[in-house]
């Protein structure tokens, strides 16, 4: 749990130095602290790779130090200027800080036991398709000590992409502490992904408290935040999606800055949300389109003064705010532009009919088999209290304007759904995320409102209550522990559910990781080890530093010498392009693994049967994977050196 515990440090400390600098403090600054450590990772990756400086933790600590020196000094000046009066509304009562405190530590405990029993342990790898993608990236980061992702177009089999892009901003906050103090490359990822989890009931507790919901409400929603299965956990089994995982969590804490531009306090607002996008976007560009969703949102309540705003107060803020928001983000999206096609084109089928999808919705369940009655039913009632009191509206409307986006996705197909949620690879699963978001808030309304119905519908037959002015909150209590008895909080389900893709193999399993491990102890400087497309050793460099001719489970591009290589290895004898491209990849070891990353997937041809080929000679064997030594390739990296002087 070392790891786990540096990585939640290291994307929560930055975040909190500059967050006191620009004068943020309580809720809000601890819940936005890992938006703007995240967004300091965002622009401060970009401007020290332009420079040339090296991406490593000393270099982060001064560009952090820096920038936060520097924004202390502004907002310092700004204040003396033009000094900003307290809120009264703002204070909150000591004992509303510890029932929040209590509910958000149920939040915490449930999405921390959730993580670990699904996962089993934090050495595990996840066995998704994306997943060792990621890995390799946070590797090549490291390693070549870049933030620059341009560099690692290889990882993709885009050797000669000097454009390559991939969001990167969450694989450089990882990169800054792999092979740190002896974290490993399973743990580092495991630690990002748990601190993903723990990110997100921090926020809500603080957007809740933000936008003047009582404390009892912001606890109970606090408290139940984690036990949705659309976010975080099936984003984390399914894919897995760990970045576009990482910007969803810090939405809430964006969404408690936006009240900071309805009710201004300097340039706080402005310069701490604009880092936020910074953070956002640099985590996955398509997640813009869903912060000017909310904001839009949010605009749109003002106008219609469902939010009390004062326009003359608010204005500087809210162009300061579209000002810094475009010069941080137009240059951290401008390198997504060119996949922005390939994007768009993906299609996922359907996956619930229209009825089913709409069901879907109104329990925030997802795309499930059985949906989620003990708390989807309650945070259904919370909407309905908050149309009745007129409560909260705007995020009423966030759950009816993405929910029936997502429903509408789910369940339909065409043309009109492709271009609404292009830029969400048209993944259903990617919207279903957002459930959670007014699912919580809801919940946290219809507990309190029963709990308080319950108190005065009975106050007569049982006169204590009327004498007892926590009554509510207890009975409210005694609510929220039922709810927990009967549904176990979800636990079990959700664990299950993220741990379909945390096991030992198939895809890469622990007697694998010890092959690649075998190579990585024997692979000289310059080498490459020939594997299969669709086994796990996209895993080899990520895992043991060694580099694969396959790097993902796309394959190399057709006609080039990775892919002939693959599809006719074992006519070696034959076939004399064969030996011509093993020694243009510098090829000495062939690994197949045992496990595949789709069940439908099988050996490719060119690698079968070569135990009964001559020129391989078998090395290693174990339950996961054989490994073959090419006779005449004992000396390719010196003959390739020669080639190329000659």
């Amino acid at each position: 749990m070392s790891a786990a515990l540096l990585v939640l440090l290291l994307l929560w400390v930055p975040g909190l130095i500059f967050g006191a600098a620009i004068r943020l403090r309580g809720w809000v600054l601890a819940a936005a602290a890992p938006a703007l450590t995240y967004g300091l990772v965002s622009l401060g990756g970009l401007l020290l790779g332009k420079l040339g400086f090296s991406w490593t933790l000393v270099a982060f600590g001064v560009w952090t130090l820096l920038a936060s020196a520097v924004l202390l000094l502004v907002t310092t000046l700004i204040q003396r200027r033009w000094p900003v009066l307290p809120d009264p509304d703002d204070k909150i009562s000591r004992n509303g800080h510890l029932v929040v405190a209590a509910g958000l530590t149920i939040g915490l405990a449930v999405g921390a036991i959730t993580f670990l029993r699904g996962i089993g342990t934090m050495n595990r790898l996840a066995q998704d398709w994306d997943a060792p993608h990621h890995g390799n990236l946070v590797r090549w980061l490291a390693e070549h000590q870049t933030s620059l992702v341009s560099t690692a177009g290889t990882i993709s089999n885009q050797p000669e992409n000097t454009s390559y892009f991939y969001p990167s901003t969450y694989h450089e906050l990882l990169a800054l502490l792999l092979d740190k103090v002896g974290i490993t490359l399973p743990e580092v990822l495991n630690a990002g992904a748990l601190s993903t989890v723990l990110v997100w009931p921090v926020g809500i507790a603080a957007m809740g408290l933000a936008w003047k919901l009582p404390a009892r409400v912001v606890a109970f929603a606090a408290a139940v935040s984690t036990w949705f299965s659309p976010f975080p956990y099936d984003s984390l089994w399914r894919g897995p999606l760990w970045p576009y995982v990482a910007g969803i969590a810090l939405l809430p804490a964006v969404l408690a800055l936006a009240a900071y531009l309805v009710r201004p306090r300097g340039i706080t607002g402005p310069v701490a949300f604009a880092l936020a996008v910074a953070a956002v976007v640099g985590l996955q560009p398509s997640l813009a389109f869903i912060v000017a969703g909310l904001v839009g949102i949010i605009f749109l309540a003002c106008v219609f003064r469902l939010v009390p705003i004062d326009w003359k107060r608010a204005w500087p803020s809210l162009v300061g705010v579209v000002v810094l928001g475009g010069l941080v983000a137009v240059p951290l999206m401008l390198p997504s532009m060119g996949a922005a096609s390939g994007v768009a084109a993906m299609v996922w089928p359907s996956e619930a009919t229209p009825a089913g999808a709409f069901g879907q919705m109104l329990t925030f369940s997802g795309v499930a088999a059985f949906p989620q009655w003990w708390i989807g039913l309650p945070a259904l009632l919370g909407m309905i209290v908050m149309i009745k009191r007129g409560q909260m509206l705007w995020m009423v409307g966030v759950w009816l304007a993405f929910g029936g986006l997502y429903a509408a996705t789910v369940s339909l197909e065409g043309r009109v759904i492709q271009k609404l949620t292009g830029v969400f690879y048209n993944d259903h699963w990617r919207l279903a995320v957002l459930l959670p978001l007014p699912g919580a808030i809801g919940f946290g309304v219809a507990v309190v409102a029963v709990g308080t119905w319950l108190v005065n519908r009975y106050r007569d037959r049982v006169p204590a209550l009327a004498r007892t002015p926590w009554a509510p909150v207890a009975v409210s209590v005694v609510v929220f522990l039922l709810i927990s008895l009967v549904s176990g909080a979800y636990i079990g389900r959700n664990s299950a559910r993220l741990g379909q893709a945390y096991n030992d193999g198939p895809v890469v399993s622990e007697a694998e990781i010890a092959a690649y491990r075998w190579l990585g102890e024997r692979v000289r400087p310059g080498e490459r080890v020939l594997n299969d497309v669709f086994d796990g050793s996209a895993w080899l460099y990520a895992v043991a530093e060694v580099e694969p001719v396959e790097w993902t489970f796309y394959g190399t591009p057709e006609g080039s010498p990775n892919n002939y290589l693959v599809r006719n290895l074992n006519k070696i004898n034959t076939d004399p392009e064969v030996r011509e491209d093993l020694n243009e990849l510098k090829v000495r070891y062939v690994i197949i693994g045992k496990g595949y990353v789709r069940v439908e997937k099988q050996l490719t041809p060119g690698l079968a049967n070569l135990d009964a080929i001559r020129g391989f000679r078998q090395v290693f064997k174990n339950d996961g994977a054989t490994i073959y030594e090419i006779e005449g390739q004992e000396n390719v990296v010196d003959l390739a050196e020669t080639t190329a002087d000659r």
